[in-house]
């Protein structure tokens, strides 16, 4: 089954196509990033305007990279939230448009489960797998039992872990996106300032607006008193905090689970002590992160997820299919 995909939910227009829930025979991303940086973070209205210039390009690059036909296309895959409500219509009614014209029949996906599904590219899932996704705007667990059954068994009570990474940034003077820049200059910093330890009174959700918070006093502490801030080192700290409370959480969910495969998902995968901590941690169990060419937003996960929903549900959308900012996981 040839899947031709479109992902819109935030800055970046993206198309792709995928064979059998597997191959990725192109994946075009077209990043806005150089836009929003000026203004530390996206504006929707931006982004909405972006992709409308280039969602057609983008259709057409993909197509021709793949070295196919449109007759060759046998499923239409689109995000259809959540998201930016504004970018999400740019790339459904796109999709829609395309379906109509060819006869193809569509699908909406949602965006996390396109995450999830991005591991599929490099390794077969087994079940039960536990997946950690971590984003600027999702930190949650999910248990998979079979392909396209999710139970959410924790997530953030406030601030996302990407969420956390880009405001610290922003104190930090350091730009946006603040996640990758961080992540580097922890490589080569110190964890030298104390922070508090998180804890969710146990259960499996996740809390980081306590430790976002002492970071970004204890910066505010030391311009007051004038004194510097070492920000290689504040950043390591950081990020240890940061990712240890990943850890904990995740291996009391694999434990709890007897999950037989634990895997990463969404932009924060890519991040370098988290991988590293990932692999340390769980070597009694099949692991798998995604190359970083699938951890940020890209159509490829969608379509490799559309496959697997259209498997297992064998059902389509009509041209009714709409967009919405906020949707369940476990309740698709």
């Amino acid at each position: 089954m040839i899947v031709l995909s479109v992902e819109s939910s935030c800055d970046e227009t993206s198309v792709a196509i995928s064979k059998d829930g597997k191959h990725v025979l192109s994946n075009v991303v077209l990043s806005q990033i150089s836009l929003h940086q000026a203004f530390g973070g996206v504006v929707p209205e931006i982004a909405s305007r972006e992709h409308v210039k280039g969602i057609t390009v983008v259709f057409e690059q993909a197509i021709k990279e793949a070295q196919l036909h449109v007759d060759d296309i046998d499923l239409i895959a689109v995000t259809k939230g959540p998201g930016l409500i504004g970018s999400l219509l740019v790339g459904i009614n796109a999709a829609k448009a395309f379906a109509f014209a060819h006869h193809i029949p569509l699908i909406g996906v949602h965006h996390i489960a396109g995450h999830i599904y991005a591991n599929q590219v490099n390794d077969e899932m087994v079940f039960p797998l536990v997946a950690l996704v971590v984003s600027g705007g999702h930190t949650e667990l999910i248990l998979m039992k079979d392909h396209y059954q999710f139970e959410k068994l924790g997530e953030t009570q406030d601030d996302a872990v990407g969420e956390a990474y880009d405001k610290i940034a922003r104190i930090l003077h350091l730009g946006y996106p603040g996640g990758p820049v961080i992540d580097q200059m922890a490589q080569t910093g110190n964890p030298t300032y104390p922070m508090p330890s998180i804890n969710p009174t146990g259960t499996y959700d996740f809390s980081y607006s306590g430790l976002k918070s002492h970071v970004i006093n204890t910066v505010n502490t030391h311009k007051m008193k004038k004194e510097p801030i070492q920000t290689h080192n504040m950043a390591a700290s950081f990020q240890q905090a940061a990712v240890k409370h990943l850890i904990e959480q995740s291996k009391k969910a694999v434990t709890d689970t007897g999950a037989n495969m634990f895997i990463v998902a969404g932009g924060v995968a890519a991040n370098q002590s988290l991988r590293r901590a990932v692999f340390e941690t769980f070597k009694d169990i099949k692991v798998t992160v995604p190359a970083f060419t699938y951890c940020t937003d890209n159509a490829a996960m969608i379509g490799i997820a559309g496959y697997y929903q259209y498997q297992q549900s064998k059902k389509h959308d009509d041209l009714s299919l709409n967009g919405a900012s906020r949707m369940d996981l476990s309740s698709i």
